[in-house]
């Protein structure tokens, strides 16, 4: 642990995958870092996402060309970084002449394909929606279609797995601790921070800040630090319902709406789906945000355009909701503004901040690369870009081979039941030993709540990933919410408040 009177190279504020991201990268060239996150990890908008890494399709309609070419070159990178949290994924785009002709969706799909040097996804192919099997859940007026590649990604285990990278390193990860103060004198910060668990104050002296707080960035300019800064962003709210899984096929669809949306509809948690996105201006408090009832029959009324089984409210067994803090670039449009990142660096009388607006979930490493290099003139002895190359942990497979490691994880582990071989090879990968440790039985694992979810992975959790709630394990940490009855959660959540977990974590 840092010691309070200790000078740090760098105090990152914000858990979000941004400010994750620039706390591995920093402590990986030798600097002394410290990430302070005012609730947990990922509780913010990264955990709210669509759960892609991708390059963002309908972004090449706006003229992103240079957005949309990097963040396919970071699909590339991620892949092979975190084969167990990231995968392939084919999508499937049922063509609607009343929205987009097929000559322009043909030409957006040629350049997604050619655009980042695609070396691992398979390509766009035509399909005929008729006689193709992908075809058969949509409505008969849909003939024509096309297929062609993203990824999945595990956003709120990206952020912790990042985190975790960051602490093996050498950095201090608090959580639940905001940064309440944050002052310039004698040419560094002196800066001060409150645990709401226990109240406790600790000051900080650092040499630079990163505010990566995204929707909250404004918040910590202007009150924690009483900086300046001319730059903004524009808070959008984007909602997703959860529903049960309603056609065959590990395949996605992307569909199009008459306003010139597009809404994913992905397999989630092997019988469900995710249906996402909205995009809406929103001002209001970004940790209160929820996804209303105009916003569901949205989501519902764009499916059951284009499928046969029409979906219903009781259909949805849950929706969430986040804010995505995008950069403030004059558009009127929501869905308009960029997805772009700007960095903001005030050098301040040898005391810099500098402030993160924008940016998304996958070109999380290149923002955090890119604001590296740009404090380069503050670090000059830190050390060269590394994370390109490096994996993230528990993605230490030979060749990137997910598959091969979940045979691999069959034969290290006999007597582990098949789907939860396969839960803790996508959630923890290489390190699930760490999880498992001696046990050579089921009943090694400690008591068991319902689904995949056992005693021994909420010890890890606690001891590893900075887990301190019941909502962090069920929800951040794993989706056994979803695969939980509601008396089980409860068992759940009060084995886990009457242990001592906790205490001294």
């Amino acid at each position: 642990m840092t010691g309070d009177n200790d000078m740090i190279d760098l105090f990152v504020i914000g858990g979000g995958i941004n400010g994750a991201g620039l706390a591995r990268d920093a402590a990986g060239r030798g600097l002394r870092v410290v990430l302070c996150e005012k609730d947990d990890l990922a509780q913010g908008t990264s955990s709210r996402s669509g759960k892609l890494v991708h390059g963002g399709l309908r972004y090449l309609e706006y003229y992103e060309f240079r957005l949309v070419r990097e963040a396919l070159i970071e699909r590339e990178v991620l892949l092979r970084a975190a084969p167990h949290i990231i995968w392939p994924m084919r999508f499937v785009l049922p063509h609607s002449p009343q929205d987009r002709p097929a000559w322009l969706i043909r030409l957006g799909l040629f350049l997604y394909d050619n655009l980042g040097g695609r070396k691992r996804l398979p390509g766009t192919r035509t399909l005929d929606l008729r006689r193709d099997p992908q075809g058969a859940p949509l409505l008969d007026r849909y003939f024509k279609g096309f297929e062609y590649s993203d990824c999945w990604v595990d956003d709120a285990r990206l952020v912790v797995l990042n985190a975790v990278d960051a602490a093996e390193r050498g950095a201090e990860v608090l959580t639940r601790t905001p940064c309440i103060s944050a002052r310039r004198e004698g040419g560094a910060w002196t800066i001060r921070t409150r645990d709401d668990r226990t109240g406790e104050i600790r000051s900080f002296r650092a040499r630079c800040i990163a505010n990566c707080a995204g929707p909250w960035v404004r918040d910590v300019i202007d009150n924690v630090a009483e900086a300046q800064s001319a730059r903004n962003v524009r808070l959008v709210k984007g909602s997703h319902i959860i529903v049960p899984k309603f056609w065959s096929g590990d395949h996605a669809y992307l569909v199009q709406n008459h306003d010139k949306r597009v809404i994913f509809i992905n397999p989630y948690e092997g019988d469900m789906a995710l249906i996402g996105t909205t995009d809406i201006a929103y001002d209001g408090s970004a940790g209160d945000v929820t996804a209303d009832a105009s916003e569901i029959d949205y989501l519902l009324g764009v499916v059951n355009r284009y499928f046969k089984e029409k979906l219903r409210r009781d259909d949805v067994l849950h929706s969430f909701s986040g804010v995505r803090a995008l950069f403030d670039d004059g558009q009127g449009n929501p869905s308009a503004v960029t997805r772009d990142y700007v960095f903001d660096l005030d050098m301040g009388d040898g005391a810099p901040l500098m402030n993160v607006f924008g940016g998304k979930i996958t070109t999380f490493r290149e923002l955090a690369e890119r604001g590296m290099q740009r404090l380069r003139q503050v670090f000059p002895d830190m050390g060269p870009d590394w994370t390109e190359d490096a994996t993230l942990p528990g993605g230490e497979m030979a060749n990137a081979d997910y598959e091969s490691y979940v045979e691999l994880m069959r034969e290290l582990y006999p007597w582990m039941p098949r789907k939860l071989v396969h839960h803790y090879a996508r959630l923890y990968g290489a390190r699930t030993n760490d999880l498992v440790g001696s046990a050579i039985g089921v009943a090694d694992l400690g008591r068991h709540f319902g689904g995949q979810l056992y005693e021994a992975e909420a010890r890890y959790l606690v001891a590893k990933e900075w887990a301190q709630t019941p909502e962090d394990i069920l929800w951040r940490r794993t989706k056994h919410l979803l695969h939980l009855t509601s008396q089980e959660q409860q068992d759940f959540t009060d084995w886990f408040n009457a242990s001592d977990l906790t205490r001294g974590a």
